[in-house]
């Protein structure tokens, strides 16, 4: 996190979003490496057809917070509303990857780091909501 909120303080922008991001994008960030990695792992498994699914939202949800991340690092003239779906959409695919991944988590401990990344990327995405202004 240190780099993340090293690069957003340095910004010259003097928009209100600055602060209170910083932790949203560490943790999508720390969620696509985490979603990344277990979908790999996942292919290494013996039992790789029953965790397609889990596959299947590690990619997606890898995807949605890299690409969230990108977006609340813009600070520059930013479209709140296109932020306040970006966010919404990035809480919805860490729930269900969450939820996939605690699936298989008793038996891959993969899955068991990516749920707790995804439950904490999910929180992080609300309470980013929450500081955001009504579009």
């Amino acid at each position: 996190m240190q780099t993340v909120e090293r690069m957003i303080s340095t910004s010259p922008s003097k928009s209100p979003l600055k602060t209170g991001l910083i932790e949203c994008i560490a943790t999508c960030v720390e969620c696509a490496q985490a979603c990344v990695a277990c979908a790999d792992a996942c292919l290494a498994e013996e039992q790789v057809a029953e965790l397609q699914r889990c596959i299947r939202l590690d990619e997606d949800c890898a995807d949605i917070c890299g690409t969230t991340a990108r977006l609340l690092s813009r600070l520059l003239q930013p479209e709140v509303s296109v932020l306040r779906a970006q966010l919404e959409a990035c809480a919805l695919i860490c729930a269900s990857c969450g939820v996939e991944c605690e699936r298989h988590a008793q038996h891959h401990e993969h899955c068991k780091v990516c749920a707790d990344a995804c439950k904490r990327c999910e929180n992080h995405c609300r309470k980013a909501l929450g500081s955001l202004r009504p579009a």
